[in-house]
């Protein structure tokens, strides 16, 4: 790198010793723009600087930056990852691994007051209430506290309700109070200890244990039954059956696993997200999201420990003794009397795919949030980010994909869609009639159909692209390269390539073609494959039609003495072949003829016949 001699950086490095610690690199502006810990500091640190090795885009850019590195000398790896972690959070570097957590989560809470209610909340306070949560949706946090009010009979009234008040009795009953919702302790009617036995109870359920309330109502119907008091019986009957029917509809994820937490991570290529989930007594009571950008140095055993004390710190307070996760994080040993299972099959392995399935929800809803609030920031980042993996001069506003569509040769077609700003641009699509390649060679029709469409944009003086993409691997390419040669074109050209299976696996450039690294699961290949599937569907879709329409006229016009005119004539009136062929003879005859009609109806007779 050029700013290795410029800065000195090779004495620096050089002076680095080989014990572990925390290095900082710094900027022309003497700000750190990333942090990294090391078994070895110098052989860590001088790795960045070596020629030889085949650094990522955004490590290249970062070491363009570097004028200065400053280290820390620690003991042991475990305090180079405990001082790493605490310095990323205070500096925020520009190129670490970085929580964007932003989004606010639904939290159910049980106040610190006398007789406490238990209400909906985004704010988690060190006030001395439970919070229950995060809960993955408004909707699910909802659902569990109708349920909560419809089995238990809390208040939910907002007065101070200190001994002191309801001994002078400053308060009077409202009207939950007389539909039996609940039981008056601003009137004293109920006792703290009576309450705070109802509230043990409602915290049981947040935890996803129904045991005791289901005990506690049935031992009040019964008692209420033998008191005579039928219709008080039937209120707890109703609020059995109701809790039955939450049990069913609750997400229970395992009879076998009781209390376990999941962490799962899903990386894209300047983001990752990692989905926690606190499972308690086989059932879901807690879904949280992380969102982190990724740094230079992306290394997921660091943002899954990373995501993983965030938890801690901010939601969790503690993790369960067994933690399931897709591979061990880094920090592992810092979570003491902790078991991380990284499971290879059965209910295990099926609580990571359900939370691995959460957070692809969840990236889904960003992704589209995103598109929805601001597409043309959202379009900037993939054109971007497609540029970056090619290696263009400037983002390719202008696209143009390019595919074949035969059936053993026959009918052959080509099609041409046009991608303007991430967007489809319709009315610039073009459909190409094969003219002088005979049977299925895709190479010959691929040169075909790239010599007339950018041979026309040369006479008209039109606007090229800025890439062109074969729906196709290195034989595709290849023949682009060719007839671009032939006119003098220099435009970059990229291929879309499928496995056996027939699914688009991996993105091709430049000539060779090289393989560019692109994960299957990042909005730049779903970008990518959308653009194939439309292209395959415009020229598949033209195919069809060519075809049906060569099929019906070959058809008709094989019936001696039934000419063009008349075709057309049953053609607009009838619409296809199949209601020509079924339609009565004296409804023929009516539209074309007694005569015509006769040697219709006697051709499709015949065809029956054979």
């Amino acid at each position: 790198m050029d700013n290795i001699e410029r800065y000195g950086l090779k004495e620096q490095v050089s002076l680095l010793p080989l014990k572990p610690g925390v290095y900082q690199f710094l900027d022309k502006n003497g700000t750190v723009i990333y942090v990294g810990k090391a078994k070895s500091l110098r052989k860590r640190v001088s790795s960045y600087f070596m020629q030889n090795r085949e650094h990522s885009a955004k490590v290249q850019v970062m070491v363009r930056h570097i004028v200065a590195i400053r280290h820390i000398v620690v003991d042991t790896e475990t305090d180079a990852l405990l001082l790493e972690n605490s310095l990323i959070k205070t500096l925020q570097p520009r190129y670490n691994i970085l929580l964007k957590d932003d989004k606010t989560y639904p939290w159910i809470v049980v106040r610190h007051e006398p007789f406490p209610r238990v209400q909906s909340t985004r704010i988690v306070n060190r006030d001395g209430s439970q919070y229950f949560g995060p809960y993955g949706s408004v909707m699910m946090q909802h659902s569990i506290l109708e349920f909560i009010r419809e089995v238990i009979p809390l208040r939910t009234c907002a007065l101070n309700l200190t001994p002191e008040a309801i001994a002078k009795g400053r308060y009077s009953v409202c009207l939950q109070y007389h539909l039996g919702n609940c039981k008056g302790p601003c009137i004293g009617a109920q006792s703290e200890q009576e309450y705070g036995e109802l509230i043990q109870m409602t915290t049981a359920i947040l935890k996803g244990d129904l045991r005791p309330v289901r005990t506690y109502l049935i031992q009040e119907m019964e008692r209420a039954a033998a008191a005579l008091r039928f219709e008080m019986a039937q209120r707890y009957k109703s609020r059995i059956d109701a809790l039955d029917n939450y049990s069913s509809k609750s997400v229970i994820v395992s009879a076998h696993i009781t209390d376990v937490d999941v962490f799962s991570l899903l990386e894209d290529d300047e983001v990752a997200y990692c989905n926690f989930l606190r499972i308690r007594h086989g059932s879901v009571v807690g879904v949280y999201t992380i969102r982190l950008s990724t740094g230079v140095d992306t290394d997921p055993a660091q943002m899954l420990s990373l995501a993983i004390q965030h938890v801690v710190e901010t939601i969790a307070g503690h993790l369960a003794k067994e933690v399931i996760v897709p591979f061990l994080p880094s920090a592992a040993l810092l979570f003491d009397k902790v078991v991380f299972t990284v499971p290879k099959r059965g209910e295990k392995l099926d609580l990571l795919e359900f939370s691995l399935k959460s957070a692809r929800i969840y990236r889904a809803e960003q992704l589209k949030n995103l598109e929805i609030k601001n597409p043309e920031r959202h379009a900037d980042r993939l054109l971007t980010a497609l540029q970056q993996e090619l290696h263009l001069e400037h983002p390719p506003r202008h696209i143009e994909c390019f595919d074949n569509s035969n059936l053993q040769g026959s009918n052959p077609v080509a099609s041409c869609v046009v991608f303007r700003d991430g967007k489809p641009s319709r009315k610039e699509y073009r459909h190409f009639n094969i003219k002088t390649v005979v049977g299925a060679d895709d190479y010959a029709s691929m040169r075909e159909i790239v010599h007339r469409r950018y041979s026309r944009l040369q006479e008209e003086g039109s606007e090229l692209p800025d890439l062109i993409i074969a729906d196709g691997g290195k034989g595709q390419m290849g023949a682009i390269h060719e007839v671009l040669g032939e006119l003098g074109l220099s435009i970059p050209i990229a291929g879309l390539a499928k496995n056996d299976r027939h699914r688009t696996s991996e993105l091709l450039c430049g000539f060779p073609p090289r393989l560019v690294g692109i994960r299957p699961t990042s909005p730049l290949f779903h970008f990518l494959t959308r653009i194939q599937e439309e292209v395959h569907r415009f020229a598949i879709t033209f195919h069809r039609q060519k075809r049906s329409k060569t099929f019906i006229h070959s058809e008709l016009e094989d019936i001696e003495g039934i000419g063009s005119k008349t075709i057309e004539t049953l053609l607009q009136h009838f619409r296809t072949v199949d209601k020509i062929r079924t339609a009565p003879t004296e409804e023929l005859a009516a539209l074309i003829g007694p005569a015509k009609a006769a040697k219709l109806t006697a051709h499709f007779k015949q065809k029956e016949s054979l």
